[in-house]
């Protein structure tokens, strides 16, 4: 997942055409050129690039025209890079996102043209308006804020998909089944960690069979819908005007996957609890989402928040982070695995 903080690195027309060709900048410019003309929009009206960080998988640039046009422009790293298995081409579960989300009204950029250069797909989008989700948000905003979110995401979780699994065909063919999509999601993040090495709180093996203890509690889910499953602060866009605060987006959906609308309340509350957030979830049920947390909920919960935290300690080695970023995952993330994997076996033994 994307967790580290937004920085941008902007250049004007002049800035990159007076370089060396081989720099990174010039070939971002060109490629931003080429990213334009196939569009339909003319390469010349092109006037400044800016590099937006936050993410640490695709490269994100935004693209400004003379007349103030905003765009943004993702392109996957090489194929022969390094990454988890269910990352294979990400940019087909983006596209996805923002054209389901466009259809259910919720605020989401707009796929603006797809295409490919060299054997690598790029999605050109429009921007949208806003800042990420920051400490400049007030507790007061924050409670609106929430409740308009929860309705947002209950919209989404209102789309329906054509089967179970990520919609890019990295893990296999959408499943007919919650259980077999999921437990092949988890399955293929279980091969990464070995794969790499990661440092984890549990041994591999001992985790799958925590977790397999746990599968039962997945046939719950019969219809498969829309999971964004990367909401946290980063990605919610917070828009002020004089008329207020708002969502002005929801951003970075590549990671979706059609399953249990329960897995966004992970990143949504990430390393925390989202039956703390009552304004979310007052949002969440007044616009018809189904929040509840009986046993069998929870223990998918937990099986959801062990997904997320596996990927976030094992991605970490192939994106070669630094230490840093691996000392913060170990401190902080690794418990948070621990006590989901831990309520995963109290939930069992207590059936």
């Amino acid at each position: 997942m994307d967790f580290e903080d937004v920085a941008v690195e902007d250049t004007a027309v002049g800035d990159a055409d007076s370089g060396d060709p081989d720099t990174p900048s010039t070939r971002s410019w060109g490629r931003a050129r080429r990213a334009l003309r196939a569009a339909g929009v003319p390469p010349g009206r092109l006037a400044r690039l800016r590099a937006l960080g936050g993410g640490t998988y695709n490269s994100v640039e935004e693209l400004r025209l003379a007349d103030g046009t905003r765009y943004v422009l993702k392109v996957p790293p090489a194929p022969t890079a390094p990454g988890l298995r269910y990352e294979r081409d990400l940019l087909v579960g983006e596209a996805e996102f923002c054209r389901r989300a466009g259809r259910a009204g919720v605020p989401a950029p707009r796929v603006v043209a797809e295409g490919e250069e060299a054997g690598r797909r790029h999605l050109l989008m429009t921007a949208c308006p806003g800042e990420p989700w920051g400490a400049s948000v007030t507790d007061a905003e924050a409670a609106h804020l929430c409740a308009r979110l929860g309705g947002q995401v209950a919209r989404l979780h209102q789309v329906t998909g054509p089967g179970f699994g990520y919609p890019s065909g990295a893990l296999g063919p959408l499943a007919p089944d919650w259980r077999t999509a999921f437990t092949a999601m988890y399955a293929a993040v279980l091969d990464d960690a070995r794969r790499y090495g990661a440092r984890l709180p549990r041994p591999v093996d001992e985790i799958a069979r925590t977790a397999g203890s746990a599968y039962e509690a997945l046939d719950e889910v019969a219809v498969p819908r829309l999971v964004h499953f990367d909401l946290w602060p980063g990605n919610i866009l917070v828009d002020r005007s004089q008329d207020g605060v708002r969502i002005g987006g929801l951003i970075d959906g590549e990671r979706m996957f059609w399953g249990d609308p329960a897995a966004d309340f992970v990143s949504l509350a990430l390393l925390g609890d989202i039956r703390e957030d009552r304004a979310f979830l007052a949002g969440y049920r007044a616009a018809g989402g189904r929040a509840e947390f009986g046993r069998t909920a929870r223990l998918r919960l937990a099986l959801y928040r062990s997904y997320l935290y596996l990927i976030m300690l094992t991605e970490a080695i192939p994106r070669a982070l630094g230490q840093e970023h691996e000392r913060w995952v170990r401190a902080h993330v690794a418990p948070e695995l621990s006590a989901a994997l831990e309520e995963i076996t109290r939930l069992t033994v207590t059936s």
